[in-house]
């Protein structure tokens, strides 16, 4: 029988670089390796909250839907496919269709809150947590939100103001505790990254090179 997949939780704030560090893993280790972000489990906004979006809090635990990340990462877990839901962040609310993820050996999860949840928490071989200085975060999440979801900077800039950072400070810096290893500067520490990977292909039982 199979021993399960390696399942490592990968945390840090908006913009902190960690999609771009799972893919940087990702590259290095190949087929090995299935990425999960949670940003498939935002909630939809209702009729009701659609108007008041701009008063809506994307970065507080209760705009996520845990119970469904655990049953997602269970499946992959029992080398299983994953059936997720893919959100939208023009239209704030889940399409129709759904995503199949396919288990592997190696199991990324990353998100601001990958270690706000201690089901998934006690699941993680390795925890990481993407250390990126705040106004490098949010210059890089300006740009992206303009760029890929339609946002206006006027409205970024508010948002981040009103909700992102306080939401930092209190649901997600305190979860670096959790970590085993916390990276500086993002997805860029090379040295990190290559420590990362090298310890990764061990647990793997990978070439080294």
């Amino acid at each position: 029988m199979a021993s399960p997949p390696i399942f490592i939780g990968i945390c840090g704030g908006t913009a902190s670089g960690k999609t771009t560090l799972c893919n940087r893993i990702s590259e290095a280790l190949g087929a090995e390796c299935t990425v999960l972000g949670m940003d498939h489990f935002y909630k939809g906004l209702t009729e009701e909250e659609l108007p008041l979006v701009h008063e809506y809090n994307f970065d507080h635990p209760n705009a996520l839907d845990f119970d469904e990340m655990y049953i997602a990462v269970q499946k992959l877990l029992r080398r299983e496919d994953a059936d997720i839901p893919i959100y939208d962040f023009k239209t704030h609310g889940r399409k129709a269709e759904r995503q199949i993820v396919r288990s592997s050996n190696l199991i990324l999860f990353e998100g601001i809150l990958a270690f706000f949840d201690k089901r998934l928490r006690d699941l993680m071989k390795l925890k990481i947590f993407v250390q990126t200085d705040d106004d490098i975060r949010l210059c890089r999440r300006l740009l992206r939100d303009v760029a890929e979801r339609g946002r206006d900077p006027d409205g970024i800039l508010n948002q981040y103001f009103k909700f992102v950072k306080p939401s930092f400070d209190e649901y997600i810096r305190p979860t670096m505790r959790y970590a085993d290893i916390i990276v500086p500067h993002g997805a860029h520490n090379d040295v990190a990254i290559e420590f990362i990977v090298m310890n990764l292909k061990n647990i793997l039982n990978l070439p080294k090179n």
